[in-house]
């Protein structure tokens, strides 16, 4: 499994980051989550914009910017703000976590992000589902809502996930400088046992 907060090529200040420990426990707050994405899916901000955007008052949105700070996936706008209001820029095009290839003492701190990371997802999509009665005709009779199961092996699960992990690389790569017609869609991809079909983990184990 790879999960990451929202990715965009536009507003990136570096490349990937693979996140470490360190990285998972600073996101896993589903709000650090958003806020991240909001960052790299939107330009620089500050906490009073972010704040805005977010819902949640300015204390709470400096207070998330300086954890994803410390936690080096943020960093100070360089000629912007004053002492009063910095600007902040994601560090980063996209976050990546394979738990699979991580180090056993990661496997906690993958699993706390990872339900930051859902919970996220879980909130932009209540977000769309409100706009959906509001959406232009071209873009109501593209977009996709839906709910699929299937019976697969881990396996097969893993093998579904980076076909489709595929297909997203490949329109990323292929975006040009002619954004005329474009717009940020969200592409959200969850595969999971459905609820109460697996035996649970033993805690500790």
């Amino acid at each position: 499994m790879a999960v990451s907060p929202a990715a965009s090529p536009n507003w990136a200040s570096g490349p990937d980051i693979e996140l470490d420990t360190a990285a998972l426990r600073v996101l896993a707050h589903p709000m650090r989550i958003n806020v991240l994405a909001l960052l790299r899916q939107c330009g620089p901000s500050t906490a009073t914009r972010v704040a805005g955007e977010l819902g949640i008052n300015p204390g709470a949105a400096s207070y998330h910017l300086r954890r994803l700070e410390a936690g080096g996936l943020i960093v100070e706008e360089p000629g912007r703000g004053t002492g009063r209001e910095r600007w902040w820029k994601a560090a980063h095009r996209q976050s990546i976590h394979d738990p699979a290839s991580g180090a056993p003492e990661q496997r906690e701190a993958g699993r706390a992000y990872a339900h930051a990371v859902a919970l996220a997802c879980v909130e932009r999509l209540r977000t769309a589902a409100q706009e959906v009665p509001l959406l232009p005709e071209e873009w109501f009779d593209v977009s996709t809502f839906g709910d699929f199961v299937l019976r697969l092996s881990p396996k097969e699960v893993a093998l579904v996930r980076d076909e489709i992990f595929a297909v997203i690389s490949r329109y990323r790569q292929a975006q040009g400088e002619d954004s005329e017609g474009l717009a940020p869609v969200a592409v959200q991809v969850q595969m999971f046992p459905v609820p109460g079909t697996i035996a649970p983990r033993t805690v500790g184990s």
